[in-house]
């Protein structure tokens, strides 16, 4: 078991004594207090997801200020570090992750945002014997996944989110729906269990059609999809999802044509500039389906002091909550220790008395109150596998002008 106050090697060696002092000072001056919780995150700054990187990493922020304003955990100062998750064969999460285990010491990890990025680095965390909480990780491998309890999420499988993607469809009148992803483990189940929702509904579903998404073009997909003949599509994609789009409009299957539904990954307020500029109505009608926060309007509002030009939302709500949830289970364990963290994480979160700050939970748990936290976005309740028992999704759709406009929230789980 890694503790969470390991000092450097130099520290150690007892033959250069008064070298190793020298060291020890200047690490612990360098990184704070050396009690303090360190919170490390990895989450992205490059690759095809890069667009929700600002947003989420600003409410990582804005989560450790609040939580430093309201007194710290255990009377220290929060110190928080991170870096890229990259994407790919994830070389670039791993060289993050190595630092933040080896050099920062940290006793959690938020991140990485990708679930195909998760999957390269969880090994490496669970080993250390560090806490991970992942703000964006819905595919369902993490359910069963052998992570000896170190692993969370604060948002719930896709196996909630299928059902209300295929009644969207479905209920919108689609029959014959053609199902598009990534070849990578997020869209791979998140395609198949679609397949099985739509079908289940009493409409037919293509096998998922996936893509090589560093691919130059996408024709031999499209040419898949159009000899299907839908009469709706399901599209899964992040970066790519506006040359994706570009080639289903000239096929003559865009969003104007069929219905076309997407998910957290397409939801950009410049789509519509990306796949046509000068045309904000190129993407009207598209539809999605994503993650929702109860208490948007103010966090956000809060969230836009640290990230002014913000201009993607989705999982904000959830990386702030994998935060204060971490926050909070140390104060609870009265440690820093990762092991400690890891047992409280899921009691934090339910069967007690309800809050919904850290300054407020904090209070409670110094009175010796088992607490609640609900979230900003939403009730957690995690499981004892680490993930949320339940969900709130947003409906929502492209307008004329290119703004996005919310048809509806339903609740799952």
């Amino acid at each position: 078991m890694r503790s969470s106050k390991r000092l450097p090697v130099a520290c150690s060696l007892l033959s250069i004594a008064a070298l190793a002092l020298s060291a020890c000072a200047q690490s612990d001056d360098a990184g704070g207090d050396s009690d303090a919780l360190r919170i490390g995150y990895v989450l992205p700054e490059t690759g095809g997801i890069a667009f929700l990187g600002p947003g989420m990493i600003g409410a990582v922020k804005l989560a450790t200020a609040e939580i430093n304003d309201a007194g710290g955990v255990l009377g220290s100062d929060v110190v928080l570090t991170g870096g890229d998750e990259g994407e790919g064969d994830g070389s670039v999460a791993t060289q993050t992750v190595d630092r933040l285990l080896n050099t920062d010491t940290v006793s959690a990890v938020i991140g990485a945002a990708g679930s195909g990025i998760s999957l390269k680095i969880i090994d490496k965390i669970v080993t250390a014997g560090v806490v991970q909480c992942a703000p964006s990780n819905t595919s369902p491998t993490f359910t069963d996944y052998d992570d000896d309890g170190y692993y969370f999420r604060a948002a719930a499988s896709d196996e909630l989110l299928a059902p209300v993607f295929a009644q969207l469809i479905v209920d919108d009148g689609g029959k014959r729906v053609a199902v598009v992803g990534r070849a990578d483990d997020y869209a791979q189940r998140l395609g198949d269990l679609t397949v099985q929702e739509v079908e289940k509904a009493g409409a037919d579903a293509s096998d998922p059609i996936l893509y090589d998404p560093t691919a130059q073009d996408f024709d031999a997909e499209i040419r898949k999809i159009v000899s299907y003949k839908p009469d709706a599509m399901v599209l899964i994609a992040f970066d790519e999802t506006s040359t994706i789009l570009r080639g289903l409009i000239e096929a003559g299957y865009g969003p104007q044509d069929i219905p076309i539904y997407v998910g957290t990954g397409s939801k950009k307020t410049d789509l519509a500039e990306q796949v046509e500029p000068g045309n904000k109505a190129a993407v009207e009608g598209l539809r999605g389906v994503n993650p929702a926060a109860t208490s948007q309007a103010a966090f956000l509002d809060k969230l836009r002091g640290e990230v002014p030009d913000l201009s993607a939302t989705q999982f904000t709500g959830e990386a702030y909550d994998c935060v204060t949830t971490v926050a909070l289970a140390a104060q609870q364990a009265e440690s820093t220790d990762p092991q400690k963290i890891r047992d409280n994480m899921v009691s934090v979160t339910e069967g007690g008395t309800k809050c919904t700050t850290f300054a407020d939970c904090k209070k409670l748990i110094d009175e010796g109150e088992d607490i609640d936290y609900d979230g900003v976005s939403g009730p957690i309740d995690l499981a004892d596998n680490g993930d949320p028992t339940k969900a709130t999704y947003e409906q929502w759709e492209f307008q004329s002008d290119g703004s996005i406009k919310t048809l509806n929230t339903v609740n799952a789980g």
